[in-house]
């Protein structure tokens, strides 16, 4: 049997993250990775192919030029499914070995195949040829992840009836999809297979998409999807779908209305990859849905020698903050000094347009009941924005009256998850709207529209 210090299962963003910061204790830390390469969901089929594909589809489709040059303007005219991987690949590759390195460089070891505990403190990792090896640890972390929720009123089969893992595989473009589901993967996909000029109709059971983002963005997003084709069924529950393989999918909702598209692809939820662990060894246990609970100041779960972060413990699921937990962990389970963590930290969604946003919404902040004004700035306001040929995108600012601290900053647009790190660094700052009125920003550039969005509020607000 081999020990270790720390044994890491999962080498996605909190995984690595872990691993390596144990491996700067001087730890002894084992990462099990149950895929062929290292990387997790985050490289292979979730973070970075999907962002891949979608920077590919902008790239060829010549969507960012489309402003001065039409709607009917491509790059490439006839785009392939094998036009999406051959750039996926490259990309995957890459992120690959520079995990690789860093893990080689930290003097971490990687052991390949399917963990499962058989004791408190023991695993046994199987490899594809059965042969199976015992490894034991004072400290685990699980980062095991998420695999798509598969319902059993879908008929997944891979080739027209997809879930998100598999979307990635198609070898040939739909000539119109479906896509069930209103969280961000859901728009997401939907929105790049839009880009394409893929007709897609969102079909989302409640009675709208994203619900997490302030509402102002949200119709602003909305509106933006309906103007160029996307078709929403908002408020509508899948009941059944039907596929022969060779004709339509047809998707039945709930009130009599139907859906007939090429493909289909079903994106309403995640659960956490722990089904094989043999939780119950250890003393463990999970949610319906796969998930486990923690400490969210230290990543402990209720068994204190074991860690969990990353999607498996559920909200906010995003690759920035699982990065982040994993590093917390690693830092609470060697005893070392953690600082305490920004107050707020960024949401990005790569759908087309892109959304981000950090801070309250302007609903959380009428039910907390705080006087405030907002402040809009439209990216077409920009002289940069003209240069880009943008007719849309939005910025949204909201300030305290009483204190006139940014409270709030929500952007739907080009480049809004770049942008938004200026609002989230004068957040944790506590900054004032007097911080963007009186900064130079360069010119031009889509970052003066936090100029345009404070002066914009500025005008409404009583003098200091």
């Amino acid at each position: 049997m081999h020990q270790f210090d720390m044994i890491v299962i999962g080498s996605g963003p909190a995984g690595r993250r872990a691993a390596i910061q144990a491996a700067k204790f001087g730890k002894n830390v084992l990462v099990v990775e149950k895929g062929r390469r290292v990387g997790g969901v985050s490289v292979h089929t979730g973070t970075i192919p999907s962002k891949t594909l979608r920077e590919t589809v902008l790239n060829l489709s010549g969507w960012r030029e489309r402003g001065f040059y039409g709607r009917a303007y491509r790059v490439k005219q006839d785009i392939t499914a094998a036009d999406l991987r051959d750039r996926l690949h490259i990309t995957l590759d890459h992120e690959v070995e520079v995990l690789e390195h860093q893990f080689a460089r930290n003097s971490v070891d990687t052991a390949r195949g399917h963990a499962k505990f058989v004791g408190a403190h023991e695993i046994e990792v199987e490899g594809d040829d059965g042969e199976r090896q015992t490894y034991s640890a004072d400290k685990f972390m699980l980062a095991v992840g998420t695999h798509p929720f598969r319902p059993a009123n879908i008929p997944f089969d891979g080739k027209k009836v997809l879930d998100s893992d598999e979307i990635l595989d198609l070898q040939v473009l739909p000539r119109t999809l479906t896509v069930v589901g209103g969280g961000v993967i859901g728009v997401e996909y939907a929105t790049i297979f839009s880009a394409l000029d893929v007709p897609v109709t969102l079909v989302e059971s409640r009675e709208t998409v994203l619900d997490f983002v302030d509402r102002e963005l949200i119709d602003d997003f909305i509106y933006q999807l309906r103007d160029r084709g996307v078709v929403l069924r908002l408020g509508c529950k899948v009941e059944y779908v039907e596929c022969d393989g060779s004709g339509p999918c047809t998707t039945y909702l709930e009130g009599g209305r139907t859906v007939r598209t090429d493909a289909l692809l079903y994106a309403a939820g995640r659960t956490g990859a722990t089904e094989t662990l043999n939780l119950d060894a250890c003393g463990l246990t999970c949610d319906d849905r796969g998930r486990l609970e923690v400490d969210r100041a230290t990543f402990q779960t209720q068994v204190p020698h074991i860690y969990a972060a990353g999607d498996v413990i559920g909200f906010p699921s995003l690759a920035s903050t699982s990065m982040e937990q994993g590093r917390t962990a690693a830092c609470h389970a060697f005893a070392a000094d953690t600082p305490e963590p920004p107050q707020f930290f960024p949401y990005g969604i790569y759908s087309v347009p892109e959304i981000s946003t950090v801070g309250m919404s302007e609903q959380e902040i009428q039910e907390r009941g705080i006087e405030y004004e907002c402040g809009i700035a439209r990216f077409r306001e920009t002289s940069r924005g003209h240069i880009m040929g943008l007719n849309a995108g939005m910025m949204k600012l909201i300030f305290s009256l009483k204190t006139r601290r940014l409270l709030g900053c929500h952007i739907v647009g080009e480049g809004a998850t770049e942008l938004v790190h200026i609002g989230q660094a004068v957040m944790n700052l506590k900054g004032t709207l007097d911080y963007f009125v009186e900064s130079t920003f360069n010119y031009p550039t889509l970052a003066e529209a936090y100029k345009i969005a404070a002066l914009d509020a500025w005008n409404r607000m009583p003098a200091k």
